[in-house]
């Protein structure tokens, strides 16, 4: 697979003292405000100043449909996806209505829906083809589809920065595709696959049940198809790329050139729940600098959520409950980050309000 290259660099630490003087001097309790302290920190540092400043948020939400969702994976059809990017493009989603709430530009972009959505007004025609192979059976796409997706991601990242946007949040709409994110969450961690498969969109117990066995016997035929790949969690970049190929859906790796992208531009990148947060370990896998330029959003109920969350060594901001996807998690969080910069470029430092420091 040749896959295409990015240049990122992790932020440069030379500035980190002088932000945290500037943040520790705000007159207020050390480190009182918390997580919007961490959160000042780390734009400050992905933009290089001590007045940083977040500019045109655009949200892209990438849609695609999946093979492995013929094997009864998801308590949701296949024709939902389609349903709800028509319904996206008329505004009635709930990605629309926090969108329009917090000022983000909003671009949908079908990668590989199940559907004809070709001219449709507001819908992006990027289409792969009709929805993944089953990866049960085989490769999910072939390595030119997967370039594809990532180079799609990619430039829709340089057209926002081209708007004036230095700040990215990502959502996804395709049925069936916790299933590869668990998939990914269990071969690039080594954490068992029982403890990374979950209800996705409301499954019961008994389609838990059956949604594991057809995730165990997809793997199952990945190792025997590649018998010389390492055991799980000690995959090379390479091999990374191989696992996302197989498993992935279009949306999910256009979001990973998407995130990819950004962080070489030096933009903010605002990760929503389990999809996404298995997209940005898969980004990871392939370029650990991406890391930085992520603010994870929301930390959702799915099993395992957490415990990928873990392996990226991030907390998610929210705990809402939420498992719309969409990104939906990401834009309920932009009032955080908004308060953090505030906070860093309005508030008052102990000198020039002439407190004396209290801590």
């Amino acid at each position: 697979m040749t896959m295409k290259y990015f240049n990122i660099s992790e932020p440069n630490e030379a500035l980190r003292p002088v932000l945290q003087d500037k943040i520790d001097n705000l007159n207020k309790p050390k480190g009182s405000l918390g997580r919007l302290e961490e959160l000042a920190l780390q734009i400050g540092l992905v933009q290089q100043t001590t007045e940083p400043v977040l500019r045109h948020p655009c949200h892209l939400l990438f849609g695609a449909d999946h093979g492995i969702e013929r094997e009864g994976v998801s308590v949701s059809p296949r024709e939902i996806t389609w349903q709800q990017m028509l319904n996206f493009s008329r505004g009635g989603g709930g990605v629309n209505m926090f969108c329009r709430q917090h000022g983000f530009e909003l671009f949908l972009v079908d990668m590989g829906v199940d559907y004809d959505l070709n001219g449709v007004p507001g819908i992006l025609n990027r289409k792969i083809r009709r929805g993944t192979h089953d990866f049960l059976h085989e490769a999910a796409m072939t390595p030119e589809e997967a370039d594809r997706c990532l180079d799609t991601g990619a430039q829709m990242v340089t057209e926002c920065q081209a708007r004036g946007c230095n700040v990215i949040a990502l959502g996804e709409m395709g049925i069936g595709n916790t299933s590869p994110s668990s998939v990914w969450m269990h071969l690039l961690t080594g954490m068992p696959l029982e403890q990374c498969v979950g209800a996705g969109a409301g499954l019961d117990t008994e389609g838990i049940r059956h949604k594991y066995k057809v995730l165990e016997a997809s793997v199952r035929q990945f190792r025997a198809l590649h018998p010389g790949l390492p055991e799980a969690g000690a995959f090379s970049p390479a091999q990374t790329e191989l696992v996302m190929r197989h498993f992935g859906g279009y949306e999910m790796v256009a979001a990973i050139g998407a995130m990819l992208r950004a962080a070489e531009l030096h933009m903010v990148i605002l990760v929503d729940g389990f999809i996404m947060t298995a997209c940005m370990l898969l980004a990871t896998r392939i370029c650990p600098a991406v890391r930085s330029y992520a603010v994870f959003c929301h930390e959702g109920d799915e099993a395992g959520h957490r415990r990928m969350l873990e392996a990226l060594h991030a907390r998610g901001l929210l705990r809402l409950g939420l498992r719309l996807g969409e990104g939906t998690g990401a834009l309920c969080a932009w009032p955080l980050l908004e308060s953090a910069i505030r906070m860093l470029n309005e508030m008052n430092n102990f000198e020039n309000a002439h407190i004396t420091k209290y801590f």
